[in-house]
């Protein structure tokens, strides 16, 4: 069916055959007056074939629905945008963004100019894209299971409360993240000894939670063996240098071994944090490291590694790691031993079985926001 085109048409046909969308424009009548090359390519219909026809034929009748509804909300708004899957001759289909926009010519008469632009190489990206996703939420789900599995695993390293002879021993455990690098030992070597030991393995996450996961085998079976505290040490400390090898991961620990009776008290430490001893209503008394954190040279541990020390009754020993010392309130204030030393001697008055609920309430207190550190805790009452 022929038309005569209009002549601002016939004036700008050769602009619209330079654009890289497709552009159809039809008349009041939903009739096509003009597609450029670009469309023509698109549909795979000669131009001839289209010129005069009603566009919508093209449409299957779900499809012709649809478009008469977009083309009432162009005619309502004068402009309109939308994704449509435009047919093609041998029977595909093209993703595109559909754009119209109405107005008159010269001569009062109403047409809308229709832009195709190609967006098949975009839902291709997004199909891409989406498959993408599928398999990277599956595998943050296996990754979630394993971390889940782990932190159980972990959990089994965390110390024990338990009453063992003359001696009430409370613990915590807290990881900062899923799992971490601090563990602990609250296990009999004999009938007459109890072990006790904290140790912080720097870093957080993965890496720290599986040397934790090593050394905590290593060190028990160094324990319950009966060897020295000191032997344990250097036994270590070896291990870390020729095994582990890494200048990335150090280790802090406090270990005590007391008698049934909790009359003698051996404690040594590396590079950590020192231990207390505090009795209701006295200041605490600290039981220094002496030897250097582990791992990082072969001389670490002091010839002297060992504190042999007094108990009396109602004395109360204190382990612990520096997530409840390196904590910060809302001027950045560090707590620090001497804060938590402090805080110690007040939970001294507090029966053993609220003592250690009153230092982390105080701790948590005291920090602003959330734990930036794995922290564990044991208390020992001389009974």
């Amino acid at each position: 069916m022929a038309l005569e085109k209009p002549e601002w048409l016939l004036q700008t046909e050769g602009i619209l055959e330079t654009l890289n969308q497709g552009v159809m424009i039809v008349d009041d009548c939903h009739r096509v007056n003009f597609i450029n090359g670009y469309l023509e390519e698109i549909f795979g219909v000669p131009a001839q074939e289209m010129i005069g026809h009603v566009a919508l034929q093209y449409y299957a009748p779900e499809e012709h629905e649809y478009i008469l509804a977009q083309i009432a909300q162009s005619e309502k708004t004068g402009h309109h945008r939308f994704e449509f899957v435009l047919p093609r001759k041998d029977g595909s289909r093209l993703p595109v963004v559909i754009a119209t926009r109405r107005f008159e010519d010269p001569d009062g008469r109403t047409f809308a100019i229709v832009t195709f632009t190609d967006i098949s190489d975009q839902k291709r990206a997004e199909a891409l894209l989406r498959e993408a996703n599928v398999q990277l939420e599956e595998r943050q789900r296996e990754i979630e299971e394993e971390l889940a599995l782990a932190a159980r695993v972990q959990q089994s390293l965390a110390p024990h409360s338990l009453v063992w002879g003359g001696l009430n021993v409370d613990a915590y455990y807290h990881a900062v993240r899923t799992i971490g690098g601090d563990f602990g030992v609250v296990s009999p070597m004999d009938e007459e000894h109890l072990n006790l030991l904290v140790c912080d393995v720097s870093g957080h996450g993965i890496g720290s939670a599986l040397i934790a996961n090593r050394l905590y085998t290593e060190m028990l079976g160094e324990l319950r063996g009966g060897v020295s505290l000191g032997e344990m040490l250097s036994h270590v400390n070896r291990f870390l240098l020729q095994s582990i090898g890494s200048s990335t991961f150090f280790l802090t620990v406090a270990a005590a071994r007391i008698d049934r009776g909790g009359q003698r008290m051996l404690f040594a430490g590396a590079g950590h944090p020192p231990g207390m001893i505090v009795s209701p209503g006295g200041e605490p008394r600290f039981l220094e490291s002496r030897s250097m954190l582990l791992g990082a040279m072969p001389n670490a541990i002091d010839g002297e590694a060992v504190l042999d020390v007094e108990l009396n009754r109602g004395d109360r020993v204190a382990l612990y790691t520096d997530g409840l010392t390196d904590v910060f309130d809302s001027r950045g204030e560090m707590l620090g031993v001497q804060g938590l030393a402090e805080i110690v001697r007040e939970a001294a008055l507090e029966p053993f079985s609220e003592m250690k609920r009153h230092i982390l309430g105080r701790v948590s207190q005291w920090r602003e926001g959330p734990p930036a550190d794995d922290a564990s805790l044991v208390l020992v009452e001389v009974a």
